[in-house]
């Protein structure tokens, strides 16, 4: 997803916690000519790491660690956030646009708007 993403034009950071696949991720970034300021990886568990500074975030992960992962992301993520959720949607969100359909499924989700929903339920 990162080198997909740096074809785009986005600055990428990936978080891979197996050490070897942060360094084939570096090589290949190499390889492909991509500079470091464009595509960086770093080997971290973002479940401990501290994701305010990024102003989107695309995500793959599997069903049963989406609703902890938004509770993480909604205290962390600035207003003006964007997340992409491939193939498996946050259970507890709505989106704001979704494109594809089954396996090749993708969720946007705005946190501002996340956040104006969270509110309103509990006020209610």
């Amino acid at each position: 997803m990162v080198f997909a993403a740096t074809v785009e034009g986005f600055q990428c950071t990936g978080f891979e916690i197996n050490s070897i696949l942060t360094g084939y991720a570096r090589v290949k970034a190499k390889w492909k000519g991509i500079p470091f300021s464009t595509a960086s990886f770093v080997n971290q568990d973002f479940w401990k790491t501290n994701l305010s500074k990024y102003n989107n975030m695309t995500v793959f992960l599997a069903p049963g660690v989406m609703e902890v992962l938004g509770r993480k992301l909604e205290k962390e993520l600035p207003d003006e956030a964007r997340v992409i959720a491939c193939r498996f949607p946050f259970p507890d969100w709505t989106p704001t646009a979704t494109e594809g359909d089954g396996l090749d499924q993708a969720w946007a989700y705005d946190m501002n708007t996340i956040r104006k929903l969270s509110t309103h339920t509990i006020m209610r």
